[in-house]
């Protein structure tokens, strides 16, 4: 049954080792809480057993979901399965920090993305090694905060950070093309909740000017990659990927061009998803349900 146009809706997420009767405890319990499921989808993984599942519901007659109620209920299902879950309200905004270096290509496309209401982020501040793009930040209405950092000052910069993290109660940190190595440490306190982007053609091109190294190569396709930040640089699980063809014609600052778009368009994309609570991490992978 399909709840009115405008109903309050709630996502749940789940993952549990797979067994009999998951989607059957799930969908009982949200009959007895007498809610509609709007979307579900469900993915069983054959090389690790585990089972995973996200479901989007209302009320049936379109009232307000009492969340704290539903947590009750779930936290009894989930007992029986041994479930790690989550239950959100989908209206629910991410509280986001944007973190940049120079490059303004990707800051910019989340920034007016999120202005047009494509993504459901509370953009809570800019921070940037760099103060160049203030002026883009102000243009938004975003706070903008410098905080440089050199080998000296790396833990003092990281601490005003996680500072700012806390005190914002901040859900999501995105590196927006930031151009800085995050200490093991910073990496451990933001596992789940920071998303990198970088472009595709690592490791064979590593270092500055990676699209003038490509095309003296003769690459034939550039991309980007988008993925969660862990200690292991450049390696945590992907979240979405971004391939374009190239070919002969191109010059280098022609192919920095479509990288570019390549990394704005694979970063918007993961962290939309992430912000609709449709990611789970699974290992050393992620399951994402589009």
């Amino acid at each position: 049954m399909t709840p009115p146009i405008g109903a309050q809706r709630a996502v749940l997420t789940l993952s549990c080792p797979d067994a009999p009767g998951i989607v059957h405890a799930v969908s009982e319990l949200l009959v007895d809480a007498e809610c509609t499921i709007v979307e579900s989808q469900q993915f069983g993984d054959p090389s690790s057993g585990r089972f995973f599942m996200r479901v989007e519901f209302a009320r049936i007659d379109g009232t307000a979901l009492d969340v704290v109620d539903l947590r009750r209920r779930t936290g009894e299902v989930s007992d029986h399965f041994s479930m790690t879950w989550r239950l959100v309200d989908a209206s629910d905004r991410q509280r986001v920090v944007l973190m940049v270096s120079k490059f303004a290509h990707c800051l910019n496309d989340l920034l007016f993305r999120n202005s047009i209401g494509e993504l459901n982020l509370d953009v809570v501040a800019v921070v940037s090694n760099h103060p160049d793009l203030g002026r883009l930040a102000d243009s938004y209405r975003v706070p903008f905060r410098h905080i440089p950092v050199t080998r000296a000052t790396k833990a003092e910069a990281e601490a005003a950070l996680l500072e700012l993290v806390r005190e914002e109660n901040v859900d999501l940190v995105v590196l927006a093309r930031y151009m800085q190595i995050l200490s093991d440490d910073l990496c451990k306190q933001l596992e789940g909740r920071a998303i990198n982007i970088h472009h595709s053609m690592l490791p064979s091109f590593k270092g500055a000017r990676p699209y003038h190294q490509a095309h003296a190569r003769g690459v034939k396709l550039i991309g980007a990659t988008a993925h969660y930040v862990t200690a292991d640089l450049d390696e945590g699980p992907i979240i979405e990927q971004e391939l374009i063809r190239v070919d002969h014609s191109l010059t280098p600052d022609q192919l920095a061009a479509r990288g570019r778009e390549a990394e704005s368009r694979a970063l918007a994309r993961a962290v939309r998803w992430h912000s609709e609570n449709r990611i789970i991490v699974n290992d050393t992978k992620t399951i994402v349900f589009q």
